[in-house]
């Protein structure tokens, strides 16, 4: 039986989806009064309540299971969020690894992001052996991925059977205000400004598949980057865009126009409470370009990655479907 942490997100929703399709017994773990909207269509599946910082909590969702999909993570990149992101995705993780050594779970496969593979200027093309190294252009959240990455490997040291899929920016038909999925809701709402940069991306099925292929085939000690390629900014919001039927942004932001957007974004929602759209942390990232290899998710898992535009006519109808311009 699986047990799969934040079960009802993005990634967790799809990866539980494909078990349920596998007839794989599963204990799909979600925070107490969290949004089920995703999944709220499954049935016969064991649903369990789970606080990731609390161990107690954690070993009494834990209890029956033989392997432990470890998808649960705070994603953002505001300067007041970094306690509740070292919090969730680093002692998260370590209780986790914690609870699995302690109930005698074998298998752990924790998802983790190409965000802790570390970024360094002069370096552009990166695979699963790139080191971490401390700079400028890690985010909070970057170095927290890394952090519990290193928590997964002590797992290892223990005698846990740990595989690490890292995910880039992962594309999918789902709830536009969550996640990576508002870069299609910025598109429909016609906002005019863009940067100069590039964006990694993969299809949510291409990653469940990889996790289900290192799932199925048993492998341990591996880490595996799922990208299915990279594209400029702009391009991928022309190719929206026109598939929206809408118009896309046309006035390209200068890396000192955005750092200052992003200082005022960061101002505005001290007061609003809300999540900036950019903030000098995600700024920083858009002054180089980094492009993530997925030969090993290739060869060795068999996964073969969908092409952007599969990706876009997939997801594009569902948002125009699901959302209307009132929205």
């Amino acid at each position: 039986m699986i047990a799969i942490t934040g079960a009802n997100g993005l990634l967790g929703s799809f990866i539980l989806r494909k078990l349920v399709q596998e007839q794989i017994p599963v204990i799909a773990l979600r925070r107490k009064d969290s949004d089920s909207s995703l999944v709220k269509d499954l049935t016969h599946v064991t649903w369990r309540e789970i606080e990731i910082l609390d161990p107690i909590s954690v070993e009494e969702a834990f209890k029956d299971a033989t392997a432990v999909i470890h998808t649960a993570a705070q994603v953002s990149f505001n300067p007041r969020m970094r306690k509740i992101i070292m919090d969730v995705n680093v002692r998260g993780t370590q209780h986790v690894v914690d609870t699995c050594l302690a109930l005698g779970i074998p298998r752990l496969i924790h998802i983790s992001s190409v965000a802790a593979l570390g970024r360094k200027k002069g370096f552009s093309e990166m695979d699963e052996t790139a080191r971490w190294v401390e700079s400028d252009l890690n985010t909070d959240y970057a170095k927290s991925k890394y952090l519990s990455e290193v928590e997964a490997w002590r797992g290892v040291e223990e005698g846990l059977a740990v595989s690490i899929i890292n995910p880039s920016v992962i594309l999918a038909p789902t709830d536009w205000s969550k996640s990576s999925a508002q870069l299609f809701r910025f598109v429909w709402q016609q906002k005019p400004f863009y940067s100069e940069s590039l964006i990694n991306y993969v299809d949510v099925r291409d990653v469940v598949e990889l996790i289900w292929q290192v799932y199925s085939k048993n492998i341990s000690g591996e880490k595996f980057i799922a990208n299915g390629g990279y594209v400029p900014i702009k391009e991928l919001f022309d190719q929206i865009a026109k598939r929206f039927e809408k118009k896309p942004p046309s006035i390209k932001l200068s890396p000192v126009i955005l750092s200052i957007v992003a200082r005022w974004e960061e101002f505005r929602t001290r007061f609003t409470g809300g999540e900036p759209m950019i903030t000098r942390q995600s700024a920083k990232v858009t002054k180089e370009n980094f492009y993530y290899l997925n030969h090993k998710a290739i060869n060795k898992a068999g996964v073969s990655f969908r092409s952007l535009n599969e990706t876009l006519d997939w997801c594009c109808p569902h948002y125009k479907q699901a959302y209307t311009t009132n929205k």
